[in-house]
């Protein structure tokens, strides 16, 4: 029965109790742990004890997640199946109990409420007493699921200013194990044996002599294990070299949130981190010893990126393929076979570390072009949209020499520096600097923002400088590049791809992707290695 008709007869004044349906349920719980797992037992006795006792509908079993966010919808896969099987015609009717175990996002709930209709599907929120059958339930849904999106960024604000209370009274939050350190009650106490090995590590690197792997290895020859048993790995030492809490500083305000519906965070520059000396932690090193291993550590780093930058030149997807854990690149090898050479990218994690650092497995480079060169053909429909994506990124390399993003870079050092320097006062009159520290570091900015503003008039005198890319030649070679008729080049899909994001959920068998386009979508691909097939979905 299509959804016309449904609607016309509870017009004539039936319920949906008196339909002929085929129903079934969904239930989520947001934790795992015992009490909420019991929830979960009670709501599938619960519903499916309530649609068997109708005699006009007919049972379909239901839908379950556990121990996953109403916030997003991306990672409950039943849910998703759910969907999935509305649009294969096998059920008509959902129940659940609430708005929020569909989504706490208003665009979610509207959004798959609106898709269950078109696949000729409705839903009842019992506890919201609203029924998508009926014509008016769309306001009523947009009422409450507000409510419920408001609810979440309620919490995230109540959380925050949490925190930032517990940081004023002195409380040590973040990381209970501190390598070094034993926390209890959000306080940190130093345990001599381990604080023995961290001193080392930055003796070691001060000296100047010594490399982070050098390093882990010494320590292994010294008996000196991690926190699990194991040896330490590259990525430890240089976490606990980078830790400003070993010289006895608070150090905070690393990421922004950008979504509290995504959870999603950008990491800030260090230059914008909050630091200062706190008396409620105690130090390992001096901090002497801390600023030169930093300052070499800066310097090597600087130097590696710079070696990078050159890499990332010879391999299309050089610098695309993200770690989800880590947030660090894949970085790319290679092996050889008697059919020639077979390119695979693993991440920079696991090189330093192996499996214990990062067990995401590695991505090849075919199983990236059989996905692309799929995807491409199905979900771009303007290639109009392409020919300017594409062009704009191979002119990278041209525009980085014109003084249109010079000037932006300047002026958002300007407004970094303004950024610093009220932050400066806000630890000043907090009593965190002394008037001393204030004025130099207050002087220092001062002039780093004279330099800068000096650069302005140069630059924008020199702005109209004319392009010299061939822009009509190179269109012409991308349209036949978009033809497709010999495949996708790498070369061409890296650059209409912004990134290709290798997610925590991937495994040896199965690689859970997210791509984002140039043009801004995003798209969560989920890749069968033993079939060589995969499926999507956009967000």
């Amino acid at each position: 029965m299509t959804i016309r008709k449904l609607r016309e007869e509870l017009r004539r004044g039936k319920t949906i109790y008196d339909l002929p349906l085929r129903v079934t349920f969904y239930a989520r719980v947001s934790t795992e742990k015992p009490e909420q797992q019991g929830s979960l037992e009670h709501q599938i006795q619960y519903y499916t004890d309530f649609i068997c006792k109708n005699p006009n509908w007919s049972y379909v079993p239901g839908y379950t997640d556990e121990g996953i966010s109403g916030t997003s919808t991306r990672k409950r896969e039943n849910f998703l199946r759910m969907i999935s099987d509305a649009h294969d015609g096998r059920f008509d009717f959902i129940i659940t109990k609430e708005i929020s175990r569909f989504s706490r996002s208003t665009l979610d709930s509207i959004l798959y409420t609106q898709e269950l209709l078109d696949a000729g599907v409705g839903v009842f929120f019992q506890n919201d007493n609203i029924n998508t059958l009926d014509t008016d339930s769309e306001f009523r849904l947009v009422v409450m699921a507000g409510v419920a999106q408001d609810e979440v960024r309620k919490l995230s604000e109540r959380l925050k200013f949490g925190f930032r209370q517990s940081i004023r009274n002195g409380h040590v939050l973040g990381n209970d194990r501190i390598w070094g350190y034993d926390k209890k009650d959000c306080k940190l106490t130093v345990i001599p044996e381990q604080a023995e090995a961290v001193r080392l590590i930055f003796e070691l690197y001060a000296a100047g002599n010594c490399g982070i792997r050098k390093i882990a290895h010494e320590l292994t020859l010294r008996g000196y294990t991690s926190l699990r048993g194991n040896d330490f790995n590259p990525l430890t030492i240089r976490n606990i070299l980078m830790n400003p809490k070993y010289k006895g500083w608070y150090c905070g305000g690393k990421t922004r949130s950008l979504d509290y519906r995504t959870k999603k965070n950008e990491t800030l520059d260090e230059s914008e981190w909050i630091m200062y000396p706190d008396p409620q932690i105690p130090a390992i090193v001096s901090e002497k010893l801390w600023d030169r291993a930093n300052a070499i550590l800066r310097e090597r780093r600087n130097h590696a990126k710079a070696k990078e930058a050159g890499y990332r030149k010879q391999y299309p997807y050089s610098g695309k393929i993200l770690c989800e854990k880590h947030g660090l690149s894949f970085h790319r090898q290679a092996f050889r076979t008697k059919s020639g050479q077979t390119e695979y990218w693993r991440c920079r994690a696991y090189r330093q570390g192996g499996k214990e650092s990062c067990p995401l497995p590695s991505v090849r480079t075919r199983e990236i072009n059989l996905v692309l060169a799929e995807l491409f053909q199905t979900t771009v429909k303007h290639k109009e949209e392409i020919i300017r994506l594409v062009l704009a990124g191979l002119a990278d390399a041209e525009r980085r020499t014109e003084p249109a993003p010079q000037l932006q870079r300047i002026r958002s050092q300007i407004e970094q520096l303004h950024r610093k320097k009220d932050k400066l006062l806000e630890l000043s009159t907090e009593g965190a600097l002394s008037t001393q520290e204030f004025q130099e570091r207050n002087e220092r900015f001062n002039k780093q923002l004279t330099f800068l503003e000096q650069q302005l008039p140069v630059i924008l005198q020199s702005q109209n400088d004319p392009p010299c890319t061939d822009l009509a030649l190179l269109e012409k070679a991308l349209w036949d590049e978009l033809n497709f008729t010999n495949g996708i080049s790498p070369e061409i899909v890296s650059v209409i791809a912004d990134s290709i994001v290798v997610l925590e959920e991937s495994s040896a068998q199965e690689l859970h992707l997210k791509i984002r386009l140039r043009s801004g979508k995003t798209i969560f691909v989920t890749f069968d290695r033993r079939t060589m097939g995969f499926s999507c979905a956009s967000s």
